[in-house]
């Protein structure tokens, strides 16, 4: 399993030692094979992210055996990679297991809930783990920076949030942090990229456009958060993701090395002997086949 490069893990009130996660941080300072400032090639790339792939599912097994509750929280600026990065982790692993979680905007009843009403009933159950593309941080981030709640209800959330979290982690959650963090022109990069990409375009809302234009309040509220909720129990880890390829190698090399998990033994698979055909025959039935154009 690969060691991850620097996490940038922004400093905690706590030394978070669950999980190995103190077993992380030293092997981040020694750096990996996917360190380094060049571009790295597609082939180093998908050669990393194979390895990485055979241990989620790994992961994932021993999740199902030992009854794990894993929750991902993923959170940054429009452009960031999240949703690339969430694409990496689940791309070869069971949706059953990897449950990836993007609430749209609060419905009229939602927004007469306790806040965070509306994500309990996401959290993991035994044998699961749960990604959330942006989660109950949005009243610490987009929801703050916009206007759709008040700085008191912003600041009311971050003082019961850690309790919260708090809970969760009491109760056998494994819960991870991660934060990328994008430079101003790389975002800037992304989001022109998707205005004239008919494959990109669906990413670009009007509260995208709206939100680009506000960085530094953004940053604000993003340094509010990490003052209020970066806990022993629940630290932040920030990830640079201007590189999108070795971001997504070293967020999933972390994730893998925080959370202590063996390899399940599975009895070797043989196919059995196909049975014969007997008395059946092919019908003569005027199947309605795709037209094959490729």
């Amino acid at each position: 399993m690969g060691k991850t490069t620097g996490s940038g893990k922004a400093k905690s009130k706590g030394d978070a030692t669950k999980g190995g996660v103190e077993n992380v941080e030293a092997s981040a300072e020694k750096g990996s094979a996917t360190s380094g400032t060049g571009e790295m090639s597609g082939k180093a790339y998908a050669s990393e992210m194979k390895k990485l792939h055979v241990e989620l599912v790994k992961l994932q097994e021993w999740a199902k055996l030992k009854g794990l509750k894993v929750c991902i929280v993923f959170e940054g600026r429009d452009g960031a990679g999240k949703g690339g990065t969430i694409k990496a982790i689940t791309e070869r692993v069971s949706p059953r297991v990897f449950r990836v979680i993007a609430l749209t905007a609060p419905s009229e009843r939602e927004k007469s809930q306790m806040y965070v009403q509306r994500y309990l009933p996401y959290l993991p159950s035994a044998g699961e783990i749960v990604i959330f593309d942006r989660s109950w941080y949005n009243r610490a981030g987009v929801e703050r920076v916009m206007g759709f709640c008040t700085d008191r209800e912003a600041e009311g959330f971050l003082k019961v949030v850690p309790a919260f979290e708090k809970l969760m982690v009491d109760s056998g959650i494994i819960l991870r942090k991660y934060w990328l963090e994008v430079n101003p022109e790389e975002q800037t990069r992304r989001l022109k990229a998707r205005i004239d990409d008919g494959r990109k375009i669906w990413k670009l809302s009007p509260m995208d456009l709206k939100s680009y234009s506000r960085w530094y309040d953004y940053s604000k509220a993003r340094d509010a958060m990490f003052a209020a909720t970066d806990t022993a129990w629940a630290p932040w880890f920030v990830a640079r993701s201007d590189d999108k390829k070795r971001a997504r190698l070293n967020i999933i090399s972390h994730l893998l090395e925080s959370i202590p998990y063996k390899d399940v033994p599975r009895a070797k698979v043989k196919l059995p002997k196909r049975q014969k055909a007997g008395d059946y025959q092919e019908p003569d039935y005027p199947y309605r086949f795709v037209p094959e154009k490729h």
